[in-house]
């Protein structure tokens, strides 16, 4: 039996699991973000094609996994092409993406660069299946996503896979099994979870055959660096955490990108608030996807190039101890790691 445990235990009890679905898509989460944008950053002008200074490191997941992918999330066919030149231009090789237009401006570029796909990380995602979904349809309905994927991204595999939540810890099993079969046979290099809370990540590890190589949750400062408890919780399991919302979800919280503290280091670095809180996320030891800009889910002119630029640089610099402590013993602002999860976890948005 998997313990639980949280920052407070009333976290993980009395779970609601009532497959009541989300009133808002995390799609829609995002356009609400993005109407509700921060000015643009403020950004050194960089050519083009400036090179980074120091390279991205990796995890050893049975594979080598980059700790700085590229967030393409709510943008469109054009303007996820457009983010992946920006950032492959940069050196970064993780591309995060969604099935739909995402995945679609991802095929537009292996179309265009067919010699890039052995240099590439891709990392997608299965559907949320309808709430009432049997175990049995929702299985039928990852499988042919998969191959869908493929088809359409016109490649034999995707280096990783990771799986959404359900109140019906059915068919999280049912799905997981699926995700492990097409670990078999080699259509997808390794495969995690996504906004898993305690309790999901207990349903998924009870007829686990191959552990998550991870769970994808939001982590910024002020939440702790142990991220709820949900981080030690997985790593117990070997479940590493990669993050996405370093500046908050749906949209960039403004209590991180105008905190006093993050602009005092910041200050002392030549950095912003924005890079500073990127950077105590990765320097905790925990991979990151990064949004463009503060215009999330889109990625508009001189704003997405070098908004991609400046995050790519962040392995050039870090934070002392001193520092790192202060932002570790943030409180606030709060969040709910697993944001964007189903009804069957505590917080969900839009429930």
């Amino acid at each position: 039996m998997l313990l639980v445990k949280a920052k407070n235990d009333s976290e993980c009890d009395n779970l609601d699991i009532s497959p009541s679905p989300c009133h808002l898509s995390r799609r829609s989460a995002i356009a609400i973000g993005a109407t509700a944008a921060l000015s643009p950053l403020s950004l050194p002008i960089l050519p083009a094609n400036a090179a980074i200074g120091s390279a991205i490191p990796t995890w050893d997941l049975d594979i080598d996994f980059p700790m700085l992918a590229l967030n393409t999330a709510g943008m469109s066919v054009d303007e996820t092409f457009k983010a992946i030149e920006f950032a492959r231009k940069e050196g970064m090789t993780h591309i995060d993406f969604h099935p739909g237009d995402e995945r679609d401006g991802m095929s537009k570029y292996l179309s265009k660069h067919k010699d890039e796909r052995d240099l590439l990380f891709l990392n997608t995602k299965i559907r949320k299946p309808p709430p009432g979904t049997s175990p049995e349809d929702a299985a039928t309905l990852a499988r042919d996503q998969i191959n869908d994927d493929l088809r359409i991204l016109n490649v034999k595999n995707v280096d990783m896979l990771m799986l959404r939540d359900s109140p019906d810890p059915k068919v999280i099993q049912a799905q997981w099994a699926v995700m492990e079969e097409a670990l078999a046979e080699g259509k997808t290099r390794s495969i995690g979870v996504i906004n898993y809370c305690p309790s999901a990540l207990k349903s998924v590890l009870q007829t686990a055959k191959v552990v998550p190589a991870l769970n994808y949750i939001m982590v910024h400062v002020g939440m702790g660096k142990d991220v709820h408890g949900l981080r030690t919780l997985g790593e117990k399991s070997g479940i590493r955490t990669f993050a996405y919302g370093q500046t908050g979800e749906p949209g960039p919280n403004t209590e991180i990108v105008n905190n006093p503290i993050l602009k005092r280091i910041g200050n002392a670095h030549g950095k912003s608030p924005e890079e500073v809180a990127l950077r105590w996320v990765l320097q905790n030891g925990i991979a990151a996807s990064i949004r463009p800009s503060s215009s999330f889910g889109r990625c508009e002119g001189n704003e997405c190039r070098l908004g991609i630029a400046k995050q790519a640089r962040c392995f050039d610099w870090t934070l002392t101890e001193k520092e790192m402590a202060e932002l570790d013993a943030m409180e606030s602002p709060d969040d709910n790691p697993t944001l964007f999860s189903s009804a069957g976890c505590p917080g969900a948005f839009g429930t």
